[in-house]
């Protein structure tokens, strides 16, 4: 089942996609989703960020050959950070430069939403927590995060949490192919196979720390191949089973 918000008609409602058409959710998308009345065609509604976090829990340095890029080593445990939810922002959205910054990266990477709340979750049992995965890109103001000793100004500043293009409820996240693309030129391309930490590991581990509320986001890291964006420039993440997310960096 793919979960969508979706604006038709100057409201935001949930949705399910199904083919080319997008239909009303009925219920909860946190339990039991079921299709209700025809919204229209997927191509005349506005998709929105699928979903609304109260934070996005990201990992560091999580893809083996990303770690080899930058000539650093896998972390003996996940390097963590946030994202508040300003950052977030859907489908087609601008991705605004942040001010006073020389040099800003994408990154893509495949996101994890939370459909219960997750506090201490065990080996083994997060898919009881998991309402499904969609596509994200890591926007990253590369000077401000080698500068500021912290990255918060660096990941999190407002429209640097790109989401979506929906939710994936059906997925086996441990071997999918994730890439971007450049203006339509291929950057990244690999596998979560290369996950240094899978999954059901994050999930615990994160949760150790952090209370995930439904709608929360862990954002798992980003493989090798990253590099700048400029204005004007459009970043496509896609993986497999999931589908794409396009934005265009602009100077706002």
């Amino acid at each position: 089942m793919k979960i969508a918000r979706v604006r038709t008609a100057g409201e935001a409602v949930w949705g399910i996609v199904d083919g080319e058409r997008v239909y009303r959710l009925e219920g909860s998308p946190w339990e039991n989703p079921r299709r209700g009345a025809p919204l229209g065609e997927l191509a005349t509604v506005q998709l929105l960020a699928p979903c609304e976090p109260t934070k996005v829990v990201c990992i560091g340095l999580n893809y083996r050959a990303h770690a080899a890029e930058t000539g650093q080593e896998v972390p003996p445990e996940p390097l963590m950070f946030l994202k508040p939810p300003t950052a977030v922002v859907g489908p087609g959205a601008d991705v605004v430069w942040a001010p006073g910054s020389q040099r800003i990266d994408y990154e893509a990477e495949l996101a994890v939403v939370f459909k219960r709340r997750a506090k201490h979750v065990p080996r083994g049992a997060y898919k009881d927590y998991v309402l499904g995965y969609t596509c994200a890109n890591d926007v990253s103001a590369r000077d401000f995060q080698r500068g500021d000793g912290q990255w918060a100004r660096a990941k999190g500043s407002d429209t640097f949490c790109p989401l979506g293009p929906w939710i994936e409820t059906e997925l086996d996240p441990g071997n999918l192919r994730i890439s971007g693309k450049l203006n339509g030129e291929v950057r990244q391309d690999s596998s979560t196979s290369d996950l240094a930490f899978d999954i059901d590991f994050l999930i615990s581990h994160l949760t150790k720390y952090f209370t995930m509320e439904p709608g929360d986001v862990l954002i798992t890291g980003t493989p090798a191949g990253i590099g700048e964006m400029n204005p004007g420039d459009e970043y496509e993440v896609t993986i497999e089973g999931i589908g794409s997310l396009k934005n265009r960096m602009t100077r706002g």
